[in-house]
Parts: C-alpha cells; structure tokens; sequence
C-alpha cells in the first residue's frame, strides 16, 4: 500500500469502469468512431485552395482562340467547365442558384479584335459569396491572361507578345465585392446555430422523458407515436425562429450584411430546415439510452454538417465523395438558400431545387423516429 492506495481497490475499479465502459457500446463506439471520422474529413476532405471550380462558358465568338482560352482554364485546374455553351440569362439563372461559381463571356468578334491588337474585353463573372472559393482561382486568372494566347500570337503575331497582354481581363466579383467574410460568415451561422441548438434540444426530449420516469404517462394516455412527436417539435420551432430573427438583426445592424431578398421569404424556407433539425434530434432521442449519449451523438451529427456542408470550407473544393456526403445533410442545402437570398436577392424559383432534398429527409428521418418510438414503448 502506498500513500494509503490499496491496489486490489484499485484494481477493482478499474475492472468495473471497464465493465461499465463495455456495457455502454454506444458512448464507447462514438468514442472510437468520432476521432476516425474527424482524422478523414481534416486528412481528405478539407481543402482551402478548391479546385475544379463549376464554370459556364458564353462563347460569343466560337474560333480557336477562345477554344484554346477554355482549353488553359480546364488545363489550369481551377476551373471545371460544366456548361460551355449557354446564353446570357442561363448563366444568371446558374450563378444565382449556385450551380457555378464562375461565368466566362467571349464578346462577339474577340479573335478579330485580338488579332487586329484593339485589345478586346474578357468578362468573367465569379460568385464571390465565399471569398475563400474564388480567391485562387482569380489569381490563376491573371496569369493566363499573359501567357494563354503566346503560341498562338507567336505564329506571325509576335507583335503582340512583348507587351501587356492582348486583352482586357475583366473579373467582377458578384454579391460581394469587397470580399468581406462577415457577408458568407454571418448567414451561415444562422444554419450553424439552429443545427447545433434544434438537434441538441429535441435530442433530450424523449430521455429525459426516460430519465425522469414521465415516460410511463405518456405511455398510459391515449396519445399516438406521430402526436407525441409534432407535439415536441412545434414549441421547439418558435424557438428557432427567434434565434434566426436575432441573428438576421445582429447581421444588420451590428455586421452591416445586405438583405437583398425578402425577409419572409427567408422565414418560410427555414421551416423545413428546422423541422429537419428537430426530426434528427428526436430520432437521436429515441435511440440514446440517457442524455449523456444523446448529446454525444448531437456532436456526431453536428461535426460533419459544420464541415461539409460549405460553412468552414469551399463546398467545390472537396472530392466528390465528401459532396456526396454533404448533399445528404440540411445544413448544406440551407446555407445556399440563406446566402441566395440575402446577399443575391434570390426568389423561390431560384432555390426549389433546395428545398426538396430537405423535405426528402424530414420524410426518411421522421418514419425513423416514429419506427424507432413504438419500439421504445414497447
């Protein structure tokens, strides 16, 4: 015995916290599986120099050069050309939805201008709501404008490769030209916080219920599975709601962000990211044993949402597995309907195709909870 230890006690609790631990197999599988998860996500999906960025093409003068233009973009491997060939008010439509960051337009007679040295212009448009996304990418820009037509000029245009380059590179950074990250930041947060509180908040409903023995009320009174669970989730979505007024107020005034869209457009597109929040928690709720697992597996749910889902990092910059991933979590969907609307200006035409992923998995998750509540009480 040293310092009044006695080593078969200890030995004894040791023995039992390992017990115990082995009895708990879910807490000891999170902690097993979170720092695995975490080491893949840092190791492989996070990336701050994105590359393969989705780009439209308006190819105004269709000619070797421009090919050859587009050719160095793919080649610079910044840029990923999803759509080469579309008009004006289909690239709108496109950088509005977020379905590319970049649009390149070639002005009609480019080659002929660039030939006779009257240096014509060279728009590109980029979605400059995540600063982060665009940053590199414009820089590779600048480069091809001084080398990108060189072989081609030199083939009795030499001329006009000595000097500048010979033509007017003209990068406009829409929604956000200042590159201020308060502007992707701030509405993203919004989707951070209702995730994190929702999922947490409804995650102890149903064990706490367990915990402090009401359960057996519920289960005496005349109440359905389904009733038990909207009954839950409708006070918890008043909640949220005030939330995301503080935050739209506190990025007002305190964080001067724009509110280009409509505010109760921006309130009716959050319902069903809340109530897909809230029907996670609630299947959490019912599989979790105490609040102790529910809250642990709040944070499983809630790191790769924060992670994949374009908050922290470029969504395009990730490998195709992890967007993969990323589309499957609300948080993904709802950010790029929060920043359409109020840094773009965006209508419901212009986000749909956001909102039906999340109605696709409130229905999936929700038939779970339900499932999973029956077993509960039986």
């Amino acid at each position: 015995m040293i310092l009044g230890i006695s080593w078969i006690r200890l030995k004894a609790m040791i023995a039992k916290e390992f017990i115990q631990m082995r009895r708990d197999r879910l807490t000891f599988a999170l902690m097993i599986v979170l720092p695995f998860i975490q080491l893949i996500l840092f190791g492989f999906a996070i990336n701050t120099n994105p590359k393969h960025l989705p780009t439209a093409v308006i190819n105004g003068d269709s000619s070797p050069l421009t090919r050859t233009f587009i050719s160095a973009l793919q080649n610079s491997e910044y840029f990923q050309i999803k759509y080469p060939n579309v008009t004006e008010k289909q690239a709108e439509d496109l950088i509005a939805r977020g379905s590319v960051q970049f649009i390149v337009q070639f002005p009609l007679n480019f080659s002929r201008e660039l030939i006779h040295g009257s240096k014509p212009n060279l728009l590109v448009i980029a979605d400059a709501t995540d600063p982060v996304a665009t940053g590199n990418a414009s820089s590779a820009l600048n480069a091809l404008a001084n080398t990108v037509f060189n072989q081609e000029l030199s083939r009795g245009l030499s001329y006009l490769i000595p000097g500048p380059a010979a033509f007017n590179l003209n990068v406009q950074q829409r929604y956000n030209p200042e590159a201020l990250s308060q502007y992707n930041i701030v509405p993203g947060l919004m989707g951070v916080v209702l995730t994190m509180t929702m999922v947490m908040i409804t995650g102890l409903a149903i064990t706490r219920e367990r915990e402090r023995g009401t359960m057996e009320s519920l289960l005496a009174t005349p109440v359905k599975p389904i009733e038990v669970m909207i009954g839950k989730i409708i006070p918890y979505i008043m909640v949220g709601y005030i939330q995301q007024l503080l935050i739209i107020i506190a990025g007002v005034v305190i964080f001067d962000v724009p509110h280009e869209g409509s505010i109760l457009l921006l309130l009716i597109a959050t319902l069903p990211f809340i109530f897909a929040n809230l029907s996670v928690g609630l299947t959490f709720s019912t599989i979790a044993k105490n609040q102790l697992q529910a809250v642990q597996m709040t944070f499983f749910f809630f790191l790769p949402s924060i992670l994949l889902s374009g908050f922290m990092f470029p969504f395009h910059g990730m490998p195709v597995w992890a967007q993969i991933i990323g589309n499957c979590l609300p948080l993904t969907h709802f950010l790029n309907i929060v920043r359409g609307i109020l840094l773009k200006g965006n209508g419901l035409s212009d986000f749909y195709n956001q909102l039906w992923p999340l109605f696709l998995f409130i229905l999936v998750v929700m038939t779970i909870a339900v499932r999973r509540y029956k077993e509960t009480l039986d």
